[in-house]
C-alpha cells in the first residue's frame, strides 16, 4: 500500500499551497491512512476555515468522503494511474465494504 499512499499523497499536495487570501494545508493522521486538505483564509468581515477534501485509505482502496474542488481529486488520481476501480466515491454515494470500514 506504499506505492498508493504515496501517490495519494502526491495527488494531495497539489490541491495545496497559497490561494485567495488564504493557504490550504496537507494534514494525515499518525498512521497515514486518513488525510486532510484543509484551507484556512479571511474575508473582509470573517474568517474561513474548511476541509475541502478528506480521504481514506481502506483495503488498498482510496475513499474519498469530501471532495469540494472543481478539479475533482478522482480525475488527478485517474492521470496518476489509480484505477477508476481502487477509487471510492462515498462522497457521491458510493458504497464503502462492509469488510473495508
Amino acid at each position: 500500500m506504499d506505492r498508493l499512499s504515496d501517490i495519494l499523497r502526491a495527488a494531495l499536495e497539489a490541491y495545496t499551497g497559497a490561494g485567495l487570501n488564504g493557504y490550504s494545508y496537507l494534514t494525515e493522521n499518525t498512521d497515514g491512512t486518513v488525510f486532510t486538505v484543509v484551507s484556512v483564509g479571511q474575508l473582509p468581515d470573517k474568517r474561513v476555515v474548511d476541509a475541502g477534501l478528506i480521504v481514506r485509505l481502506v483495503a488498498g482502496r482510496i475513499v474519498v468522503e469530501r471532495d469540494v474542488n472543481d478539479k475533482p481529486l478522482v480525475d488527478a488520481l485517474s492521470q496518476a494511474g489509480i484505477p477508476r476501480q481502487q477509487i471510492v466515491l462515498a462522497c457521491a454515494g458510493e458504497p464503502v465494504e462492509e469488510s473495508a470500514a
